[in-house]
């Protein structure tokens, strides 16, 4: 029970610390110093509490033993037998300890050594897929091989070094039992007990020898302990390090948080130079490099984002677009310059798709309304309607007040289902205007028929690896359904239509548009121009240029929000 009860306070505070605002993507991304921290979380943590809970029970029963049986040996054979146990007690202490540092560092190397060939593994069941296209299985084994070698090169070299303390171990046990003797016999033959008779004699010396070898056993059994100690200190010191820099981390970023507080509250209008409600970003004369190279990407860039003005940033690979991107999202900090964000959520803030769709372990209803726990209770103004009669509501007295309340969350979640499932959806806007999804969603699934069905299927799916089962435009697709429940004032794009054809995008670009959403987005194509007001040009080395876009004036009617 204290096994499972230290494992899961230890395993809670650590992930308090590590999912405190962006500290796993720090942690991760941005900091090479700690390895592996997934498995110093599941794994150490685990070891570390299962060999402290069996060490327990004696630690906490030792000092009473000791506190008596040292008594009684003193009592039974004055300050020799107690000085000398302790004594010799003290001298085994010392041998261990030098015999069990070696063990400590190199118990932290293999532990870093299987976790890098864990994360190995992991890494090819991840990219199972393109390691199978470039016929990659001989030199991943390989490559796996010689992790597995190094792994067991340490674990070779750190028994070694356990034997030695086994040796130590084993050798403090059998002295210790001639030393009980040893205490016994100097006060014989050094004629104490000379005037006892022999069946007085005898009483005595087995007296004392029971109470000298169980006080002797006791220190044994601590000293047994070094080899469990060994794996705790190790353990210790893999969690420490880990505690200590999700608590750097997890300051540093509250006091960045606490000084730009004030900045950042756009929805108010504190502190000398307010931003006007309407402004999203406020860059000036921001410089930004790459935190490890120190590479730089942008000089003094001066950038306004309010509402209704869009902006497409293009240029080559590694000139700084996703860079960018990362310091508007508060991942990364700018080298020079001053930033002002709006920093909520939903469908007053900014929402950040980015260039790799991220999907959780969970059903479809959960896929669409993350990273919100529950349905969003205020989002989502489409209205649906499927194919055939209307599905029947039953009136509000069947219900309960608590009842209503889910039952029309569910049906605001389950609208941007149908809209993702059902190419013949017919979807209305905020405005009235008529959507149609079918260039967007066909080739996704056919087959299902009705409310119910689909109600089902949104339960049932909780575990699928979703990953394996849509494509990446779909995945893409999924990501705009996400979007277009959560209606956000700013929307964030990535190269979020990269694996879609022009013609989905466009559409999907148009959707934005009707349901008033500024765009701030990565792209390559042309074709994304008429949706922006602004193209922010980055040159590398510093450069950039922001011009105005014609295009979007001359969009087509219907093609604007």
């Amino acid at each position: 029970m204290m096994y499972v009860s230290w494992r899961k306070s230890l395993t809670e505070y650590l992930h308090s610390c590590y999912f405190q605002g962006q500290v796993y993507y720090s942690l991760h991304v941005l900091r090479e110093d700690i390895d592996n921290p997934d498995q110093r979380i599941s794994q150490d943590v685990e070891r570390f509490c299962r060999q402290l809970s069996s060490m327990a029970s004696k630690l906490i029963i030792s000092p009473f033993t000791l506190a008596y049986y040292t008594y009684q040996c003193f009592h039974s054979t004055g300050w020799l037998g107690p000085v000398s146990i302790f004594g010799y007690f003290i001298i085994g202490t010392i041998v261990n300890k030098v015999l069990m540092s070696p063990i400590v560092s190199k118990l932290v190397q293999q532990e870093k050594l299987e976790g890098d060939f864990r994360f190995k593994h992991m890494q090819i069941r991840v990219n199972a897929e393109p390691a199978a296209f470039y016929r990659a299985g001989r030199v991943e084994h390989m490559r796996t091989d010689r992790r597995l070698q190094s792994l067991l090169q340490t674990q070779r070299e750190l028994i070694g070094k356990e034997l030695w303390l086994y040796i130590g171990i084993n050798t403090f046990d059998y002295l210790g039992s001639i030393l009980s003797y040893v205490v016994i016999a100097i006060p014989i033959f050094s004629g104490v007990y000379n005037d006892l008779s022999p069946t007085e004699l005898s009483a005595l010396v087995s007296k004392n020898a029971f109470v000298s070898i169980y006080l002797i056993s006791c220190f044994s059994q601590l000293i047994d302990l070094s080899s469990t100690m060994t794996d705790v200190a190790g353990y210790t010191h893999r969690i420490g390090e880990l505690q200590e820099t999700l608590l750097n981390l997890g300051r540093k970023k509250n006091d960045n948080y606490s000084e730009a507080k004030a900045s950042w509250d756009l929805d108010g209008q504190s502190g000398e130079d307010p931003v006007p409600r309407d402004t999203a970003f406020l860059l000036e004369q921001v410089t930004l490099s790459v935190p490890s190279s120190g590479k730089l990407l942008i000089k003094d860039l001066n950038l306004r984002i309010s509402q209704g003005n869009s902006l497409m940033i293009v240029g080559n690979t590694g000139t700084g677009k996703t860079s960018l991107l990362r310091v508007l999202g508060g991942l990364w900090e700018s080298t020079r310059g001053s930033i002002k964000m709006l920093t909520c959520f939903g469908p007053r803030g900014v929402v950040f798709l980015p260039q790799r769709p991220f999907f959780t372990d969970g059903s479809l209803r959960e896929q669409v309304i993350y990273p919100l726990k529950e349905i969003y209770p205020v989002s989502g103004s489409f209205c649906w309607l499927l194919p055939g009669p209307a599905p029947v509501v039953p009136p509000p007295a069947a219900y309960n007040g608590q009842s209503v309340i889910r039952e029309q969350l569910v049906g605001r979640a389950l609208a941007v289902e149908v809209f993702w499932l059902y190419p013949s959806v017919t979807m209305v806007g905020p405005c009235g205007a008529q959507l149609p999804p079918s260039m967007l969603l066909t080739g996704m699934v056919k087959i299902f028929k009705g409310l119910q069905m689909m109600r089902e299927l949104c339960d049932s799916w909780s575990w699928l690896g979703w990953y394996d089962i849509l494509s990446p435009g779909e995945m893409q697709r999924l990501s705009f359904a996400r979007l277009f429940y959560l209606q956000p004032k700013y929307a964030v794009l990535d190269e979020a239509t990269s694996a879609l054809t022009e013609e989905v995008e466009h559409e999907l670009y148009r959707v934005c548009l009707q349901l008033g959403m500024t765009l701030i987005s990565v792209g390559h194509r042309a074709s994304l121009e008429k949706f922006h007001s602004w193209i922010l040009k980055l040159h590398g080395e510093g450069r950039w240029e922001l011009t105005r876009c014609e295009k979007m004036k001359r969009l087509p009617a219907g093609e604007g929000c």
